[in-house]
């Protein structure tokens, strides 16, 4: 890309972003400034991917047509007046990050600048998250189209009002977490059932990862593969009772429900 990158936190999530970045060529090293408070942190980043650290945000803002925020919520407020004082040009993309911080703070830390709030999620550090984008009052379509070429570099982007952002935070944000519970227990499952243990979580994974694929390939609805896997008085049916019985269903949204109430209250 002709513009350059300028990256306020070095953590695991922009170093995902940073990564991929460069892998697919989206950016070169020379375009990229990373703004990290750790020196040994600066020194891991540069060493690894060439680019140019900095413990000065204002300079790594300063040099930067888009401004990726990757920092923890609660140091914000702190990091954002340090930026203020950034000689930035009005039309550098702003894109956050930023768990729980709405667009009305973003846009007030940034005035008249081009905001995106994202929420990613985990798979990311492997080239396989989804994130959602809401855009603030001053992004274009060309600044959104900007956006979605560097989060499309860690996987698949949707646009959404932010008022669904909550929802977002609650399904696929924490959704991780879910999928990971769910494939522990299938391996303890399978464990139950006489298998080894290696074995069992061999098993647990690449039956969740290859239905996802599945489904997204097909285009099927999950009700429809379902019934195309359960035939009568036969095993899935059974057991597919059994979770219906224990309430899997109804704990699964309770979930998505409760983490997305979790997410406004933080973000109040």
């Amino acid at each position: 890309m002709s513009e350059s990158l300028g990256i306020i936190g070095g953590g695991a999530m922009a170093e995902a972003i940073l990564s991929r970045l460069l892998t697919q060529q989206v950016y070169h090293p020379s375009e990229v400034w990373v703004g990290e408070p750790k020196p040994q942190r600066r020194r891991d980043l540069a060493e690894t991917y060439g680019v140019r650290t900095s413990d000065d945000n204002r300079q790594v803002a300063e040099n930067a047509d888009v401004l990726l925020l990757a920092i923890k919520p609660q140091v914000f407020e702190a990091v954002a007046a340090d930026l203020r004082a950034a000689e930035t040009a009005a039309s550098t993309l702003v894109l956050s990050i930023l768990a729980g911080v709405p667009l009305q703070k973003l846009e007030a830390a940034f005035p008249q600048h081009p905001v995106v709030r994202v929420m990613p999620n985990t798979p990311a550090l492997v080239g396989a998250g989804t994130s959602a984008l809401a855009a603030g009052r001053f992004a274009t379509d060309e600044t959104l189209e900007t956006a979605k070429r560097i989060l499309g570099a860690v996987g698949s982007v949707v646009e959404v009002s932010e008022s669904l952002m909550d929802a977002v935070t609650g399904l696929s944000g924490s959704g991780p977490g879910y999928v990971a519970l769910v494939v522990e227990a299938l391996a303890d499952g399978g464990v139950a059932a006489g298998l080894p243990r290696d074995a069992a979580t061999q098993l647990a994974i690449e039956t969740v990862r290859g239905t996802a694929q599945l489904l997204s390939e097909t285009g099927l609805h999950p009700a429809q593969l379902k019934d195309r896997v359960t035939s009568p008085g036969g095993t899935t049916i059974t057991g597919i009772a059994e979770l219906e019985a224990k309430g899997l269903r109804s704990a699964l949204i309770s979930a998505v429900r409760a983490a997305a109430e979790r997410s406004r209250q933080l973000g109040s």
